[in-house]
């Protein structure tokens, strides 16, 4: 199957975007950094610092990864430019992959490089 990174769509943003902040304001509360209410401002402001422009913003790369034609996940690199930032620096903020079930070898990948299931949904036809 051929994995690819495209540009996200507007509405694929404006759908991803409240989930990357509630996934943030998460980390934030599991550090013990702040408490939930907090966290979800400050996920909120930090998030919309970074991206005034959304996924158009300068030194901000978003993607969706496809795996074929379908969705398989986002990454979200930071990386430095004319506006400022260390340039010897870049950073990965986000890696959402989502896989199906059955999808044995990509399952077994993600298990090998330390990756956490966060969610799963199963289904049994009746």
């Amino acid at each position: 199957m051929e994995l690819r990174l495209r540009p996200p769509t507007q509405a694929e943003f404006d759908e991803w975007l409240p989930r990357q902040q509630a996934q943030y304001a998460a980390e934030i509360v599991a550090s013990g950094a702040l408490p939930l209410a907090a966290a979800e401002q400050k996920a909120i402001r930090d998030t919309t610092t970074r991206l005034p422009d959304g996924f158009r913003t300068p030194g901000q790369l978003i993607f969706r990864l496809m795996a074929g034609e379908e969705p398989a996940g986002w990454l979200w690199l930071e990386v430095p430019y004319s506006g400022g930032g260390d340039p010897h620096m870049a950073w990965v903020n986000d890696i959402c992959l989502n896989v199906h079930g059955r999808n044995t070898i990509a399952r077994a990948l993600y298990d090998s490089l330390g990756y956490e299931v966060m969610s799963q949904q199963m289904k049994k036809p009746l």
